[in-house]
C-alpha cells in the first residue's frame, strides 16, 4: 500500500498536528452564538469575543454583539483601516462611529459628539488581535469521504483554502484512525499538503448550479484505503 504523499516533507501525522492557521466555515462560526461562547467574524478573520461578552454581560452595550453572535459583522468596519466605520454627524459636523446595530462596548456615546472623543479603552476589542482564532473561509465545498474498508460514507463541509490534512483533521471525529489511511481521488494518491484545487479537484459548484444539477449528483468523492497501520490515531 503506498504511503500518503506530503509535498512539504515529513509525515502526514506531523503535518496534521503542526500549528497552522485554521479556517472556519460560516456554519462553524454560527455554532458559537451565546454569551458564554460568542464568536463573530469580520474582514475575513474569526474572533472569540467570549471574554468581552462576560465582561459586559449586564451592560446594554453588549446587545449589538449578542444579536450578531455567530455572524459576520464586516459591515461595521472600514476595510482600509480595520476600525469601526465613521460618519460625519449632521448636527455638529464631527466625525463619529457608525453603529448600525447599536453602540457596542468600548465606544463612547455617539449621540453627544465631542471634538475630543476617543475609544473608552486604549485597545478596544476590535483591535485586540489576541481574540483571533482563525480565518473565515471565503468559499466552502462539500466532499464525500468513502472508507473502502468499512464502506462508511461521510459528507463534510470543508474550506476551499485548507489542505487535505485539514480535511483529515475534520474527519477524525468520525474515524480516529483517519491519519492511518491512504487518501485517493480517482485512483490517484493525494498530496496531503495541497488543497483540493491544488490536487486537481476543481470546485465546479457554480457550473453545476447553472445546469440545475443537485449537489449530491456531482459531489467530489475522496476514497480512503486501509494502510495496515491502525496504531496511528
Amino acid at each position: 500500500m503506498p504511503e500518503p504523499v506530503v509535498s512539504s516533507g515529513g509525515s502526514i501525522e506531523a503535518l496534521i498536528d503542526a500549528p497552522k492557521a485554521a479556517y472556519y466555515t460560516p456554519a462553524e462560526v454560527a455554532r458559537h452564538n451565546t454569551t458564554d461562547d460568542l464568536w463573530v467574524s469580520w474582514l475575513g478573520t474569526v474572533y472569540n469575543l467570549t471574554p468581552i461578552a462576560k465582561q459586559f454581560q449586564d451592560d446594554t452595550r453588549l446587545l449589538p454583539l449578542r444579536r450578531n453572535a455567530g455572524r459576520d459583522i464586516s459591515h461595521w468596519f472600514d476595510a482600509s483601516t480595520g476600525d469601526l466605520r465613521q460618519r460625519i454627524d449632521p448636527a455638529t459636523g464631527l466625525r463619529v462611529p457608525v453603529c448600525p446595530d447599536g453602540v457596542p462596548p468600548h465606544v463612547p456615546d455617539v449621540t453627544q459628539p465631542a471634538t475630543d472623543w476617543t475609544w473608552d479603552v486604549a485597545v478596544p476589542w476590535w483591535r485586540d488581535t489576541s481574540t483571533a482564532v482563525g480565518k473565515l473561509s471565503r468559499r466552502t465545498r462539500h466532499v464525500r469521504i468513502v472508507n473502502t474498508l468499512t464502506q462508511d460514507v461521510t459528507v463534510l463541509e470543508v474550506c476551499a483554502e485548507e489542505p487535505v490534512t485539514a480535511i483529515v483533521g475534520r474527519y477524525l471525529q468520525y474515524n480516529k484512525h483517519a491519519k492511518g489511511y491512504v487518501w485517493k481521488y480517482l485512483g490517484r494518491v493525494l498530496d496531503m499538503a495541497g488543497t483540493l484545487e491544488q490536487n486537481g479537484i476543481p470546485d465546479e459548484a457554480d457550473e453545476m448550479d447553472k445546469v440545475g444539477m443537485n449537489e449530491h449528483e456531482w459531489m467530489v468523492s475522496l476514497f480512503l484505503y486501509f494502510s495496515d497501520d491502525l496504531t496511528v490515531a
